[in-house]
């Protein structure tokens, strides 16, 4: 049988860039696009439609009509060789095409046989997944019908761009918030120092000796000086910067370790699963609800989960610890995603952190798409983290990720 080369779309770490950019929760999608997914299928007049999302290691259908929604390794989805181009592709019968005969899809229930999918297309240009109908009967969509799908795959990326819009929206809010927090407490301090200064001399009354009235009225001054440059800071700060030229992180959603634990089990468990791995994930007790912002979270530690599932054996194990520290002034999230599988050599390891990795098989024969662990490298980096990786060859590997919140 002839063996097929991973299609990779060219400018594939853009890609994965801008699908970082969405920070979505693959799991808390399916009620935005469930009305056009029913409506795709209705459209095409298939039993099944799907929205599908790739990253860098899962295709993971977020909203399903007719289907369960679910994930697959993305080796073994048809939608990886939509994502190739910004045209539809439409294969008639699966069972005749070498690429997916033997596929578990076709060979096995569903035994499907049609496929039609359009590539949720960006305005950059970038495919982030697609939308698909399915039918266990061999099709053949009309013009008409084809111009159809494509109006709903842009509504799709419609929805997704507000889905942005509206988390980075409550994030501004947030920051906003914690800028009068903040104004509060410095505005608190000289305020104060003028009202005790003031209430000093009024105490003091006839008693008051010119010296030190002066001394209180210099002190008055600096303290009211204070807070006129802190007014001034305050006023020229240019709130309508728009957020392409800001660092700031995006608090639009916050997690707490026991929600982040939640969403990492009911994520990759699957996975596990598929590759009868054992896969945990546990917190530091006490700090279970403390909140931090989400952001690009589920990226990050989804990346190292998926990576490390991938180069465990049959029956090897893949645990997860997070850990939040607090300190006066800072807060930071620590991660670490250790496995008992093959281990990376140290030369592999300088170029997880030089950012500049390639992909290799997994011990299941998974095939690798290259960048996974260099995007994570990127997201940390650009949220002013940091990774170390403890590993060595056939002796299993531990990241150990540390994030400021």
């Amino acid at each position: 049988m002839k063996v097929y080369t991973t299609p990779i779309p060219e400018k594939e770490f853009e890609r994965l860039l801008q699908l970082s950019e969405y920070d979505l929760d693959y799991t808390d999608l399916d009620h935005q696009f469930k009305d056009l997914t029913k409506l795709a299928a209705r459209v095409a007049g298939t039993d099944i439609s799907l929205v599908n999302i790739i990253d860098s290691f899962t295709q993971w259908s977020v909203s399903a009509y007719g289907f369960p929604t679910t994930q697959i390794p993305r080796e073994d989805s048809v939608c990886q060789y939509t994502i190739m181009s910004n045209d539809h592709l439409e294969i008639n019968d699966l069972s005749g095409d070498e690429r997916f005969l033997d596929k578990f899809f076709v060979k096995d229930d569903p035994n499907l046989r049609y496929y039609f999918g359009v590539p949720l297309t960006t305005a950059e240009g970038n495919n982030l997944g697609a939308l698909c109908v399915l039918d266990t009967e061999i099709k053949s969509l009309s013009q008409e019908k084809i111009e159809l799908m494509k109006i709903i795959a842009d509504e799709i990326v419609n929805r997704l761009k507000i889905l942005k819009a509206v988390h980075d929206l409550k994030g501004r809010m947030l920051e906003i918030k914690e800028n009068q927090k903040k104004v509060a407490h410095d505005i608190r301090g000289p305020i104060g120092g003028i009202i005790g200064l003031a209430k000093v001399i009024q105490d003091q009354g006839n008693q008051n000796q010119l010296e030190e009235v002066l001394e209180f009225i210099n002190l008055i001054q600096k303290s009211g000086s204070s807070v006129l440059e802190l007014a001034d800071e305050i006023l020229s700060q240019d709130y309508a910067k728009p957020e392409s030229e800001k660092t700031s992180i995006n608090h639009s959603v916050e997690f707490s370790l026991e929600t982040l634990k939640e969403k990492l089990v009911d994520m990759y468990s699957v996975q596990a699963v598929q590759k009868n791995v054992k896969f945990s994930v546990s917190n530091k007790d006490g700090k279970h609800h403390v909140p931090f912002p989400k952001n690009k979270l589920l990226q990050i530690v989804g990346n190292l989960v998926s990576n490390a599932i991938k180069f465990t054996p049959d029956y090897g194990s893949v645990d997860v610890k997070l850990d939040l520290n607090e300190s006066e002034n800072s807060k930071s999230l620590v991660i670490i995603v250790e496995d008992s599988g093959v281990g990376i050599s140290v030369e592999k390891i300088n170029e997880i952190l030089e950012g500049t990795a390639n992909s290799t098989l997994g011990t299941g024969g998974e095939k690798g798409f290259g960048f996974g662990l260099t995007l994570v490298k990127h997201l940390i980096d650009k949220i002013n983290g940091e990774i170390a990786i403890d590993s060595s060859e056939n002796q299993g590997t531990k990241f150990i990720v540390k994030l400021p919140v």
